[in-house]
Formats: structure tokens, sequence, C-alpha cells
């Protein structure tokens, strides 16, 4: 079968593509920018791509017409597409018909959190030899791609059915089923359908990390998110889980309605994290030991996070000790505290924090690392919350713990310098990248971590900064 992908270059649908493709389909697509490293990713696995969005592409013929949410009215080629009255489909209702029918599907839900988790619970089964498929919203070191099919489930018999039979310890995988993580978007699910992602899933395992406002382009508030996540809660089964984080917004959710049974993390009716030291926290089940876990990470919301992924692997039947031993060789995540080079005795990080509680979260993991040392923070406000100005207020508190803040103000229309001036001499706001650059670069000296924290590739601003201050 042939897919032409519309919005391909984006990360759900540029990992859509690649499973396809790994399922055996022909597959081509299209974008508005059709550019590295995404680009030479698709084109590495044989995939066709189009610049632009010219109607001239339905000579291709496809068979499936996949839409991302990128798409909107008035784009050409979506208007030719129902001027012809042609069949479409959204990449979420595609995935789950085509790839996630008949599995385990994990999930991994919540503002915070989600690519890190479904990283760490992907690795976690890979290491117990279980060969999950999964789709997840950054590259896991561990794998060096975001997303790949798995084994194809076996059909399932005329008339059965697929039940899942908790293990004595509490283990439970569904019978002959092939297991799927999933990191599972709250977004729309395209300009037709304007649900959440994740409602498509249909998850066996879910995993609600946290919840906050966010998305403002398309939630009016949080009771609106809320409302989403209850519809994703409602499609999971009474023989799945569902592994809850704390908040009064989740709680919310919960309290509407659960058909499934609960394990919360940081609790300790539930999951908990016992620090032993700045690489190194024992697990704690019902006040009870049941894992020690070291490895390279930092902060407490990663220990949240990890909490998270050993609950759930338990639930596809790996024991926490083991899923604590795959932890030890968990290698992160691209863009997640990553350290881009170190010139002249200044460390350059890329993060891609962009909420304030995202933003603060980082701060403070990279300052268990670094002690005393002086942190630089560097803001790119891009996400269509953080450009709309929704989140300003908060910006000052999240980044306190920085001793000097630059913010990029480039495509935002709120006044950065203003929501930034609690902060006092410590933060300044620059519209021109260049400028912004050698801001940073007079102000650093030696012993200097400077943390960029962008959720897109804020002009290429880590590799010129680490060129100037080279030269």
């Amino acid at each position: 079968m042939h897919l032409h992908i519309l919005g391909i270059c984006g990360t759900f649908m540029g990992g859509l593509a690649v499973i396809a493709r790994e399922l055996g389909h022909r597959v081509t697509g299209c974008d508005a920018n059709v550019y590295p490293p995404m680009s030479t990713q698709l084109e590495a696995q044989g995939i066709t791509l189009v610049e632009g969005w010219s109607a001239d592409q339905l000579a291709l013929k496809p068979d499936v017409i996949v839409i991302g949410n990128v798409v909107t009215r008035g784009n050409p080629l979506m208007e030719a597409i129902l001027d012809r009255g042609l069949s479409y489909i959204s990449g979420p209702q595609w995935l789950a018909e085509n790839a996630l029918i008949g599995r385990h599907v994990l999930a991994v839900a919540g503002t915070h959190g989600k690519t890190t988790t479904s990283a760490m619970l992907a690795w976690i089964l890979e290491d117990a030899g279980l060969e999950p498929g999964f789709l997840i919203g950054g590259v896991p070191e561990n794998f060096g791609v975001s997303a790949r099919a798995g084994p194809t489930p076996a059909p399932p018999h005329h008339g059965a059915v697929h039940r899942s039979h908790p293990l004595p310890s509490g283990e439970g995988r569904g019978e002959g089923r092939s297991l799927f993580v999933i990191e599972a978007d709250e977004y729309d699910t395209a300009f037709f359908d304007k649900r959440s992602k994740f409602v498509h899933y249909r998850p066996r395992t879910a995993i609600l990390n946290n919840l906050e406002y966010d998305h403002a382009d398309i939630f009016p508030d949080l009771a609106a998110i809320e409302t989403q996540f209850h519809h994703l809660v409602r499609t999971i089964p009474a023989s799945g889980l569902v592994v809850a984080g704390r908040g009064e917004a989740l709680a919310r959710v919960l309290a509407r309605g659960l058909w499934t049974p609960l394990e919360s993390v940081d609790s300790d009716a539930g999951w908990a994290a016992r620090e032993t030291a700045a690489h190194a926290f024992d697990v704690h089940l019902a006040g009870s030991k049941v894992a020690d876990v070291e490895w390279p990470l930092l902060g407490a919301h990663n220990r949240s996070n990890a909490l998270a992924a050993i609950a759930a692997a338990r639930h596809a039947g790996v024991p926490p000790a083991r899923a604590a031993e795959a932890l030890s060789r968990f290698e992160s995540v691209k863009r997640r505290l990553e350290l881009r080079g170190t010139v002249k005795g200044v460390a350059v990080y890329d993060d891609f924090a962009h909420h304030p509680t995202a933003i603060r979260e980082t701060i403070a993991a990279l300052r268990s690392l670094v002690g005393r040392d002086r942190i630089l923070a560097v803001l790119e406000p891009r996400s269509n919350t953080m450009k709309l100005g929704v989140m300003k207020d908060a910006l000052p508190a999240s980044l306190g713990d920085a001793q000097q803040v630059f913010c990029y103000t480039g495509g935002i229309g709120w006044d950065a310098g203003g929501a930034l001036a609690p902060l006092g001499a410590r933060a300044e706001a620059h519209k021109d990248l260049g400028a912004l650059v050698e801001a940073i670069a007079r102000a650093a000296r030696p012993g200097d971590h400077v943390l960029v924290m962008s959720n897109g590739s804020f002009g290429g601003v880590h590799a010129r900064l680490i060129e100037r201050l080279a030269a």
C-alpha cells in the first residue's frame, strides 16, 4: 500500500512514516520545510520527500493520504484533496488501526516528562528482551531512532478476546500480545478531529505523569485538558493499569471516573523513591523496598519518571529489580540536558524545556550537578503557549536559580524584558540572535554552565555560541 503523509517532517508523523515503511508500505510525504535531520533520516528509509503543498502531488496516486495536525484549511494540497472527494485519515487514527491493534499499548501522557519516561519504559522492555515497538517524541540514545514497528502481533483467532491475566507478583501482560510504547500527546489530532491524539491509542497500560495548563492555542483552560485526559481514562480496560503522578488536576481527572486499577507515583501508599546519592535511589512499593537504581541521570523529576516507567514495565511482566538494572544502562534522550560542548572552561547544554515548570526542574537538575557554579540560562519562548505570553508571569520564578538569564524575543509579541524585570540586572532580552550570542559570550567565564532551553532549533544558537566562545 502507498501512503502519502502530509506534514511528514514533524516528530510524530516522521515516526509514523518509519513504522509504516517497516510494516512493508511504500511511503512518500511532504512538508513546508524539508531539512535535516528528519529529512535525512526519512530518505535513508527509502522515503521520497516533496517540499511544499502543491496539488501536483496527487499525481502520485497514493492509496492512503495521512494528514498531520500541521495541515489546516486553506492548504492548497488539502483543498485539492477535499475538492476531489479523496479519502484521508489522521496520523493517530492510521497508527491505531494499522500498528497498534492487537498489541499491549503502553501510553505515556502528561504535561512534562513524556519523552523521557517513554524512552525509559521502551529501554526497560528492550533490555528485558521483550522487543517493544515504540514512537517517541525525541531520540533515545539507547536506540538512536525515535520510532520502530517492533514485532508484528499474531492475528487473533476468530471470535477470540485477548485478556490480560495478572501474574501472582502483580505483573500482567496480555497473552500473545506484542508491546508498543507510545508518547501520548494531548495536542489535537487534526483540523477535522479536535480530540487529543491519545484518545486513539486505547492503551492497556497508561502513565499519567502530571497535568498543568499548556497548549493555549487550542485549549481555553485547564478544565478543557482535564476533559481530554478523562476521555483517555475511559478507554483503558479493567484488566489494564493506570500509573498516576500527584497533583490536583490529575486527582480531578480520576475523580470523574476510573474503571482500572490505579498505582500512584511519589506516594507512600504506592511507588516512592528514596535518594541515596546524587546518581542513586531506592525504589519502594507500598513502603517496602523492591529495587535500587544507580544511573547517570539527575533530578527529582527524573526519579519520578523512572518510578512511573518501573510501574508500567511491571504491568508488562518486568520485575522492578530487573527494570532498575536496565535503568543503570539508560542513556537519556537527545536534547535533555545534553552537553553540546565545553570551550575554554564554559560548558554549553541543550534542553527541550519550554514550560515554566520544565524550566525550573531543568535548572534544578543542572544545579544538583554543578553545585555553586554559575548557571547562565538562555531561553527561547517558542511554543505556541509561550508565544501567546500566557505564562510569562511565571518565568521569573522558574529562572530564579540561574545567575544570569538571556531571553530571545524574536517571534513573540509581548514584552519579555518587562516580564523578566523581577530578576533585575540578572536578566536581559535580545531580539537579534547575533546580539544574544555576543551578550552570552561576554558574560561567560571559565567554570560557567550555559543552559540553552527551547523546543525548536533556536537558529543553531548552540553551535554559534560554541564557535564564538572558541574565538
